[in-house]
């Protein structure tokens, strides 16, 4: 397994503390944060396995951090604790992206089970922003005229139908498709579709 960093950030130094301890002991390697703002000024925050984050904290609210991390490039997995949990709360942190909403006092076991959840998630969802990344970065090599062409290519039309429809010559048209498949490494249409539907949102699944 690549990492089993986790942060705690629970603004009650007793419970921070008794999950670091817990957590450590189970071979993790837990740090706590007393609050949003602290965790938020750690300058490798992204780089945690998991994220346990109580609702309820002092200045920015777990909601409110949550709503942040999800504008990172790549958030770690999140369990939601809290002593004042309720549906709406719950609803909000699993639409931001939460993994799982736990209610405090919670069982030792459960939580462990869902700590291992996200590191396991947070394995796989690293490799598919990894591969993500890639396309995306391959995507922006494309000249326009290159992905008018590509497009065109995923459609399913043949060399002789995109040259008319862009009014270009059949052999304009091999040289961008051939720059098309080497920019994007792949050697066919049906690869290149492939390749672009793993960029789908549905294919990405929880944090």
């Amino acid at each position: 397994m690549a990492g089993k960093r986790l942060a705690i950030i629970d603004d009650d130094a007793a419970v921070r503390q008794s999950l670091v301890w817990l957590l450590d002991g189970q071979g993790y390697q837990a740090a706590g944060f007393d609050s949003g703002e602290e965790f938020l000024a750690c300058p490798d925050g992204g780089d945690f396995n998991g994220i346990i984050l109580d609702l309820r904290l002092s200045g920015m609210s777990g909601i409110m951090l949550l709503e942040k991390l999800a504008g990172w490039p790549y958030c770690p997995p999140v369990i939601m604790l809290t002593a004042h949990g309720d549906v709406p709360h719950a609803v909000a942190a699993l639409k931001l992206g939460a993994l799982d909403f736990m209610e405090k006092p919670f069982d030792d076991e459960r939580l462990l089970e869902r700590a291992e959840a996200a590191v396991l998630r947070d394995e796989q969802n690293r490799l598919l922003h990894g591969r993500r990344s890639k396309v995306s970065a391959a995507l922006s090599l494309l000249t326009d005229r290159e992905r008018e062409v590509m497009q065109l290519i995923l459609t399913g039309k043949l060399n002789k139908q995109i040259a008319e429809e862009l009014a270009i010559s059949m052999k304009t048209v091999e040289v961008h498709r051939a720059r098309v498949f080497d920019k994007m490494g792949v050697k066919s249409a049906v690869e290149l579709a492939g390749l672009l539907a793993s960029q789908s949102p549905a294919n990405g699944g929880k944090r």
